[in-house]
């Protein structure tokens, strides 16, 4: 008699016990609240990273905020047809705060791009000190443009001034060249260095007219197509960067050095076959 509360026992300690199925669940169901959590966190933290967006174009042959961009003294100026627009990018401010949803929405979208905040804003901890490493960037980038261009004309005695507000960084420098060219020489031969096209491009320049690489290439190349552009100059070595999202109607052009753009342009305005494509 006494084994049957003991097998009785037994029973109900069986019946308690959970199985290995019913374990793996409450593990699974216990993961599954702590990604849930975890996501919870992620998405009102801020990351860092900046979104980027295609920015303003500027002509530089003409003029920007009611002032000419590019103003020549000692040296009579060419009229001009076309435009050389240089473009830019707008970024989420270095203070600002990028959570999850603007991550996950600028990956998402074509006319967007998410990049790591160091590569935006490489200098500097305040909005302050980004601001004037900027400005210290395109007043050196402006200095070698001229240097640049009247180093490739042989001009002396040319004084030249650059004027764009609200812009910084050394990204516009072969344009800036490319628009002294313009104003002082045309194509070389009595015509338009643009032959009347609306041409954008961007590009760092050195003194000696070597054209170094960018950012934000591929959102440039549509900023430039909504301002008009169909040849757009880009950095040789980011030319697979522009291929990979360039809007339909712009023609892609690589260029090394300033004589590089020159030479395409002039070619441009003439049959244009010459002309290398990326």
């Amino acid at each position: 008699m006494p084994a049957a509360p003991a097998a009785s026992k037994a029973t109900s300690d069986s019946a308690d016990s959970p199985s290995p199925e019913r374990r793996r669940r409450r593990v699974l169901a216990g993961c599954g609240v702590a990604f849930a959590a975890l996501l919870g966190v992620a998405a009102f933290a801020p990351l860092p990273f900046a979104v980027t967006e295609p920015g303003m174009t500027a002509d530089v042959l003409g003029e920007h905020d009611g002032e000419p961009v590019i103003r020549v003294e000692g040296a009579e100026t060419r009229p001009v047809e076309g435009e050389l627009r240089m473009t830019t990018i707008n970024a989420t401010s270095p203070d600002a705060t990028v959570r999850l949803s603007d991550v996950v929405g600028g990956y998402l979208a074509d006319d967007r791009a998410v990049l790591p905040r160091e590569s935006v804003y490489p200098v500097g901890d305040s909005t302050e000190e980004i601001r004037e490493h900027n400005e210290e960037q395109m007043r050196a980038s402006q200095d070698a443009a001229v240097a640049a261009a009247l180093g490739f004309l042989g001009r002396d005695d040319v004084e030249v001034e650059l004027n764009l507000s609200d812009v910084g960084g050394p990204s516009a420098g072969l344009l800036f060249s490319l628009g002294v060219v313009a104003l002082l020489d045309g194509d070389g031969s009595g015509g338009d260095l643009t032959g009347g096209q609306v041409v954008a491009g961007t590009g760092t320049i050195d003194a000696d007219g070597t054209v170094g690489a960018v950012g934000g290439v591929p959102l440039k190349t549509h900023a430039a197509r909504d301002d008009g552009a169909t040849v757009f100059l880009v950095p040789r070595d980011e030319c697979e960067a522009a291929e990979g999202n360039a809007p339909d109607g712009l023609r892609l052009v690589p260029v090394d050095t300033l004589e590089d753009a020159v030479a395409s342009l002039r070619a441009l305005a003439g049959d244009g076959d010459s002309v290398p494509s990326c």
